[in-house]
């Protein structure tokens, strides 16, 4: 018998530590190699751990809201004597080779993981390029490559010091099982009185992100009031007439068809703020985030190069991207990488809101509630469908002015919507 520590990886751009979010196993359990044993999460990803290794568990460290630094030991197993776990290289994996005489010499290396993410954040492990010399896989992996004709030598690792895990291979063309995504874990300590919910993974994500977006970036908060009467009448013309396959259309994709239009005359507001480097990054294409409710908290999935569709397109994928983000489907590129920020309280919309910018970008737009009440159109007074847009910009880099006039510009789009569909 021997024993061999797992110990935190390095995930990464600069990550020091990272969060235990929800422990899959305990001491006394046997697990088999690529069993998932530990979901960790980390400013940048969550990320879910497999065992590198068949054996017993032994011991683990830290429990779900520890926080446990890279390199430091995170699991202990008991090999049986004829597994022996695959060579790892990287910043944070040693090995010793396992003792033939006297007591057990521990074995340590770093873990494979599968990174998914967790909120807006970026990758946390970029994929390295393939290289020269020996291939880095467990013998689990190297199987299924085999069962599915792959080179191994052609696959770029994304694992510490290249190793090539499961995920690489699904990328390459394996149709590799996906684990489930990550879930908030949360254990409360409850009296007569009160109960005390600790605040880990997504949810401590979320507030992290919201507190440095309130922190470090001067909000100006715009609100118009938007009459939709005719938006509304078209809404229900295209339902009425909607292809077959499609679901009931919302105000949402018509004011993302709209949001596109305006941008193309503001493009300042379809931008990214790169802090470490000084610079905005304006881009060409409209890369649209919707914010999404789910009972994990609020995620953005993200409607890539929205530009380049049409009304139905986008409405469908808006309802694909929210389902797969509310039942922990969402792929880490599914949500990454908007330039701006829809979100939409619904029916709950209320008057007006003050939504927090989608750090890095510099513009967000909020969808208040459309509700039928009287007002003065033309010099009459009359019953038309209203609806408040509240919107932030960073006041750093899109001045009020500007701010302004593209909520103007939005605002007349959406009361006369048929100028939305001309070119």
């Amino acid at each position: 018998m021997s024993e061999f520590v797992f110990k935190m990886p390095d995930l990464g751009e600069g990550t020091v530590d990272a969060e235990i979010v929800a422990w899959h196993t305990k001491p006394g359990d046997v697990v088999t190699e690529d069993q998932l044993i530990v979901e960790v999460m980390t400013d940048k990803a969550a990320v879910e751990v497999p065992a590198p290794v068949s054996g017993r568990v032994v011991s683990i460290s830290g429990a779900p809201g520890d926080k446990v630094a890279v390199g430091a030991p995170l699991i202990v197993f008991e090999l049986d004597g004829t597994a022996a776990p695959a060579a790892t290289a990287g910043p944070t994996a040693t090995a010793a080779p396992t003792a033939t005489a006297g007591p057990a010499t521990p074995q340590t290396a770093a873990a494979p993981v599968l990174v998914r993410a967790a909120g807006h954040a970026a990758p946390a492990a970029q994929a390295a390029p393939a290289r020269q010399g020996r291939v880095m896989a467990s013998p689990a992996n190297r199987r299924r490559a085999r069962e599915a004709g792959i080179d191994l030598t052609t696959v770029a690792g994304s694992g510490p010091g290249g190793r090539i895990l499961r995920v690489d291979l699904a990328t390459a063309g394996t149709a590799a099982a996906s684990r489930p995504a990550l879930a908030v874990q949360a254990g409360a300590k409850v009296s007569a009185e009160t109960s005390e919910i600790k605040v880990i993974g997504l949810r401590r994500l979320i507030a992290e992100r919201m507190s440095d977006a309130k922190r470090t970036i001067p909000h100006f908060s715009y609100v118009e009031e938007v009459d939709v009467t005719e938006l509304e009448s078209l809404r229900q013309h295209l339902n009425g007439s909607r292809p077959a396959d499609a679901a009931a259309l919302s105000y949402l994709p018509l004011i993302v068809m709209a949001l596109i239009r305006v941008l193309e005359s503001f493009p300042q507001c379809n931008v990214l703020h790169d802090a470490a480097r000084g610079v905005l990054v304006r881009h060409r294409s409209v890369h649209v985030g919707i914010a999404t409710q789910t009972p994990d908290g609020l995620k953005v999935p993200v409607v890539r190069n929205a530009q380049s569709l049409g009304l139905w397109q986008i409405a469908a994928e808006i309802r694909r991207l929210a389902e797969r983000a509310r039942t922990n489907k969402a792929t880490r590129e599914e949500l990454a990488g908007s330039t701006i920020t829809v979100t939409s309280l619904g029916k709950l919309g209320g008057i007006a809101s003050t939504p927090i910018i989608n750090a890095p970008e510099v513009a967000i737009i909020g969808l208040n509630k459309a509700i039928d009440r009287p007002v003065v159109h033309q010099g009459a007074v009359m019953v038309r469908r209203m609806m408040n847009l509240s919107s932030s910009f960073d006041h750093r880099f899109v001045d009020g002015y500007d701010a302004a006039a593209m909520i103007q510009a939005l605002k007349e789009l959406l009361e006369h919507p048929a100028m939305i569909f001309i070119p």
